[in-house]
């Protein structure tokens, strides 16, 4: 059976100066206005997960609050791991939980997130359909073969800006 990957930058949120620390940065007006478009696009594309991968930083789990009703996760796995990693570490996390379940979305955090879709998007010949740099509330679908990511296939993506 396929596996579904889905993989989503947290939306727009305070500036740091804004906030006691980067980890307790909030969304702004626009950021839960850009994760309620998302939730509507992932609805629209049928898409859905068994298990949320969520950075546990106040921004990420805005975001995934806005979006994961309509994903209708029944698991969400929220581990400091998760907080500013790098692509490696965030296709370390997404094969294992290949391993109990078919669909996975991940919040998280540039570069790391933006890097592992830009890099999936160039495997499945689709990298000119993400934006440069993977703005805020950025998403990417792919369908993966097998549990890997050699040959992956676009399936989605949302770009609030476009």
């Amino acid at each position: 059976m396929d596996k579904l990957l889905i993989l989503m930058r947290h939306a727009k949120a305070v500036d740091r100066l804004e906030a006691e620390d980067d980890f307790q940065r909030g969304l702004t007006a626009r950021g839960r206005v850009d994760s309620e478009s998302a939730a509507l696009a992932f609805k629209n594309a049928g898409l859905g997960v068994d298990l949320a991968l969520v950075s546990p930083s106040w921004r990420t789990r805005q975001t995934y609050d806005l979006v994961g009703e309509t994903l209708g996760a029944s698991e969400v796995d929220d581990p400091m791991a998760l907080y500013h990693a790098s692509s490696e570490m965030l296709e370390r996390a997404v094969l294992t939980a290949f391993q109990r379940v078919d669909r996975v979305i991940v919040v998280g955090h540039n570069p790391g997130i933006g890097g592992f879709a830009h890099a999936l998007a160039s495997r499945a010949g689709a990298a000119r359909t993400l934006p440069p740099g993977y703005p805020t509330a950025t998403a990417a679908a792919f369908s993966l073969t097998e549990k890997s990511f050699d040959t992956p296939k676009m399936v989605f993506t949302f770009n609030p800006k476009a």
